[in-house]
């Protein structure tokens, strides 16, 4: 595999190539029709109150950072045996460690993200059935949303907030230092619960 354009070459094929490369607004315009959309429904088809849809949307944004953590830290991070699956992880995730700052790899392909929108949402409407998970995923899908565009921001841009400063710290720290620790990328909350906060080599900024 070799750079071509800045970029580190996946696939000879340019179709399957072009495929790896997402712009950064691609999961906005993919996303969030779907959000007020099913939003929309809940007030309008299922006829829920206020209240059940706040008390559905935290639950299901919480549920995100979880699914987040756990995606990120048994998933993108297994270490495969064999040769098919050394190159599906570094199709997945080991192409993102390799080269970083790639802002076309930032966030997550359309493909990979339709594949576990449709996987959850089956999920979610086998266990809290269809009136119920529609809502839940709405804020589900906008916890992802806030966490490809957190991972855009950690990689692209220089933070001034102190919030801003720790997530981008801590997401280098794991690119950098400790890659077997800290795999919530928009919140550090299951890191702290999970004990994998820190690796730790160092613990010195990195930013």
């Amino acid at each position: 595999m070799q750079k071509t354009n800045k970029s580190i070459e996946v696939f000879k094929n340019p179709i399957l190539e072009r495929l790896t490369h997402v712009h950064p607004l691609t999961p906005f315009f993919l996303w969030m029709p779907i959000v007020f959309w099913l939003l929309w429904r809940s007030f309008t088809v299922y006829e829920l109150s206020p209240f059940i849809i706040g008390i559905l949307g935290v639950i299901g944004f919480f549920s995100w950072t979880l699914v987040e953590y756990l995606l990120h830290r048994y998933l993108f991070h297994f270490e495969f045996d064999s040769s098919q699956g050394q190159k599906f992880h570094f199709l997945i995730h080991g192409l993102h460690h390799a080269d970083p700052d790639d802002p076309t790899r930032l966030v997550m392909p359309p493909i990979a993200s339709i594949f576990l929108g449709i996987t959850f949402f089956t999920l979610f409407k086998g266990v809290l059935g269809i009136r119920w998970a529609e809502t839940f995923f709405a804020f589900f899908v906008f916890g992802y949303l806030c966490y490809d565009y957190i991972h855009f921001y950690t990689h692209h841009f220089i933070p001034k907030s102190s919030l801003g400063k720790f997530l981008k710290n801590s997401h280098m720290l794991h690119h950098y230092v400790s890659p077997n620790s800290r795999w919530g990328v928009s919140s550090p909350f299951w890191d702290y619960v999970f004990g994998s906060m820190e690796d730790i080599k160092s613990k010195e900024k990195v930013v």
